[in-house]
């Protein structure tokens, strides 16, 4: 059928809620960022599939639209020497707080087998997949189930991937984003681009609709993301300080702490790239840190949650992107009307004309809903009752 990809769903905002692993995406902002005109996504990693299926319950018990992203396996293996070393040298830091290590690599695949037949006999209207392309058998499974299936990509070779699966539409992350980057080859993370020049050289590759996301924390970066032709922005270290966010408190105070005014790339922390707040633990730990995905992530977690319990943000791991800096401590809703505050190129030329120069109240925000629903028209997969 031809219908828009998110007013099927009610979300009609060009804006939706990224997935955050590890507590910040709470059924509470998910549900916040839909009653404000979006669409928001659960966060299926490091879950277990009861403990996904109760946040699905609490989400759906709203009746708001709402997707759910996993980590799709793509296991970056790690000797046990390599381990070793580095568990040695991490060690020191967990001596502070009484804490054994784990001496030998921890592998999973993050109870990925029961998060699929969860998603496939209990479908939800959207389904994500980071670090990984699913297997077709998997991606038609969750479409007979009524998911419309998206894949996060960074890259145009990457998305060339997702589309030869049958993927319905693509996430497209620049390295600008907080958290874990998305990349197919954690030993070969994306060189730094930014997103519209991104969103452009995905277009050329594929047909397929996109979401970008990455560094997206001002008016002006969704404008330019809508402009560049992206169907929709997607949001995340924007809403890690809002009053739904799950974030720890001293990860949401770092955020916009002078002590923390840049981010890195690091691996030290878990084994893959991703984008946090200089600290401590990078600055000393990232340049001896090997690849070694789960089980880096694993060794470091103890540690971290004890850290965080006490507030001490020299060794949490502060997920952020570059515009971190942005971030408010704000209800949700107040963080999508600003980011939806200036005119949309998205938008038809009367929306433009009229409200171009206005910053959208939460009345204004409902008109420009009903104009977005008007102007995009892409494919979609019907959506399964239920």
């Amino acid at each position: 059928m031809s219908a828009a990809l998110l007013s099927d769903l009610g979300a009609d905002l060009p804006l939706l809620a990224a997935p955050m692993a590890g507590g910040p995406s709470t059924p509470a902002l998910v549900t916040a960022a839909a009653r404000a005109g979006g669409l928001g996504f659960l966060a299926g990693g490091y879950k277990t599939a009861q403990a996904l299926a109760g946040q699905i319950h609490t989400t759906r018990a709203e009746s708001v639209p709402f997707g759910v992203n996993l980590f799709a396996p793509n296991p970056v293996s790690i000797s046990a020497e390599v381990y070793g070393s580095y568990a040695r040298a991490v060690q020191r830091e967990a001596d502070r707080y009484g804490l054994t290590l784990p001496e030998h690599p921890l592998e999973d695949d993050d109870h990925w087998t029961d998060k699929i037949d969860l998603l496939t006999s209990d479908s939800v209207p959207w389904v994500s997949f980071t670090f990984g392309i699913p297997d077709r058998t998997v991606i038609n499974a969750l479409r007979r189930a009524g998911s419309t299936v998206l894949q996060c990509v960074t890259s145009a070779d990457e998305a060339r991937q997702a589309a030869a699966a049958g993927v319905d539409a693509l996430i497209v992350q620049a390295s600008a984003a907080g958290g874990h980057s998305a990349t197919l080859t954690p030993a070969q993370p994306p060189q730094p681009i930014h997103l519209t020049d991104l969103i452009t050289s995905v277009r050329r590759a594929v047909a397929l609709p996109v979401i970008a996301a990455g560094g997206i924390t001002t008016a002006t970066d969704v404008a330019a993301t809508l402009a560049a032709g992206a169907e929709a922005a997607m949001i995340g270290t924007a809403l890690l300080r809002t009053h739904e966010s799950g974030a720890s408190d001293p990860h949401k105070a770092a955020l916009t702490d002078p002590a923390f005014p840049t981010t890195s790339v690091t691996r030290a922390f878990t084994g893959r790239p991703a984008r946090a707040l200089r600290n401590h633990f990078t600055d000393h730990y990232d340049p001896i840190a090997p690849l070694g995905y789960p089980a880096l992530h694993h060794l470091t977690g103890p540690l971290r949650k004890a850290a965080t319990a006490v507030g001490d943000t020299r060794l949490i791991h502060l997920w952020a992107g570059t515009g971190h800096q942005h971030a408010k401590v704000e209800p949700a809703a107040d963080t999508f009307a600003r980011l939806c505050s200036i005119g949309m190129p998205s938008l038809s030329r009367a929306h433009r004309e009229s409200d171009a120069s206005e910053r959208l109240t939460h009345n204004q925000s409902r008109r420009l809903k009903m104009t977005y629903r008007l102007a995009h028209t892409i494919p979609i997969r019907t959506i399964a009752k239920g």
